[in-house]
């Protein structure tokens, strides 16, 4: 063989091998073998489980196989304000759960659970992703978590037991769960109803035995969680719009190396773009699911939204006060902006 020839061969090797580590980047970068835990509390066929999936998908993925993220969904490991202290204390790595969970650590997450503030989701999408949302995010660190991403739960509305919401008296008197923050509560409370927060993982029994009404999420949660075996109207409030935040801890965090951060952050971006897409084709599929179930579903007017709207203006103020009025504004001319987009 010449010398020629074996240079030949050398270089195609050499091509060879960069072609094998350009797609697998966690043989040649700076990539750790882990074995981390994500507890959720929805069903992994909920949306919030898309979400969990695609991403431990990913950086199993892009890490070579390195990385794996375990799931334990529905809410196996606990509920979410619980999974959140034990994210800062460094005992579970990721999870997805609701800004509105977080509030007790960074309050102005409060701003995003403003009712009847978004018109839809494309609204949404560019108020989370713009930096408004970031200026969000980068509050979590000082809290010992980190926020890759805002993925989608959906519009929040009403079901209950006793009969349809179609104008904002029907609310008055109902028993309504909610989450264990004091915004949700008060709106609740200034509608009418009389809010019971509780942890997602004590809802299904609560509704069974009629401790409480009703409660309010998306569509895909009630399907998800079957609470239409204890429910039998849904009334499309829309009265507030869930995203759903990935977080990691930052004791995970800090122990990652560049390329493990870089390689995180693309898996969540790349799944926040999947899980939204997503989620959105299942909201409809998953209204038309509950109207096969039994479930009574009933859009709410605009007029009646409106009112809704103007009862609950009392419980932005008080929050705008707690927030504080620049980034209010702020949030506001995201917002404005959203509207115009074509």
């Amino acid at each position: 063989m010449t010398r020629k020839s074996v240079s030949k061969i050398l270089i195609l090797a050499a091509l060879a091998a960069l072609s094998v580590l350009s797609t697998n980047p966690g043989w040649a970068a700076d990539i750790q073998k882990r074995s981390l835990k994500m507890p959720i509390v929805n069903a992994i066929t909920h949306p919030q489980g898309v979400g969990a999936k695609k991403f431990a998908d990913l950086v199993e993925q892009k890490s070579g196989g390195k990385i794996k993220i375990k799931i334990f969904a529905g809410g196996t490991l606990g509920g979410e304000v619980e999974v959140a202290s034990m994210m800062q204390g460094g005992t579970i790595d990721v999870s997805m759960m609701a800004p509105a969970q977080l509030v007790g650590n960074v309050k102005e997450f409060l701003i995003l659970d403003f009712p009847f503030v978004f018109a839809n989701e494309k609204e949404a999408d560019f108020v989370l992703d713009g930096p408004l949302g970031k200026k969000l995010l980068d509050k979590l660190p000082e809290k010992n978590l980190v926020g890759l991403a805002y993925m989608e739960q959906g519009f929040r509305s009403i079901s209950n037991s006793k009969h349809p919401v179609v104008k904002l008296e029907d609310i008055q008197g109902l028993k309504l769960r909610t989450i264990q923050n004091p915004l949700y509560i008060d709106l609740l409370n200034a509608l009418g109803a009389n809010a019971v927060p509780m942890p997602f993982t004590e809802l299904y029994t609560a509704l069974e035995t009629k401790t409480v009404d009703g409660q309010e999420n998306p569509y895909l949660t009630v399907e998800a969680s079957k609470l239409y075996e204890v429910q039998k109207y849904f009334s499309a409030t829309k009265h507030i719009y869930n995203p759903q935040l990935l977080l990691v801890s930052k004791k995970l965090w800090d122990s990652l190396s560049a390329d493990e951060k870089q390689l995180f952050q693309d898996a969540a971006a790349e799944a926040r773009d999947y899980q939204r897409k997503v989620a959105r084709e299942m909201s409809q599929k998953s209204r038309e699911f509950l109207i096969k179930q039994g479930m009574e579903i009933n859009d709410v007017a605009p007029e009646e939204i409106a009112r809704m709207r103007e009862k609950a203006q009392p419980v932005v103020t008080k929050y705008t006060e707690q927030v504080g009025e620049p980034l209010v504004k702020e949030f506001y001319a995201e917002l404005d902006k959203a509207r115009q987009q074509k």
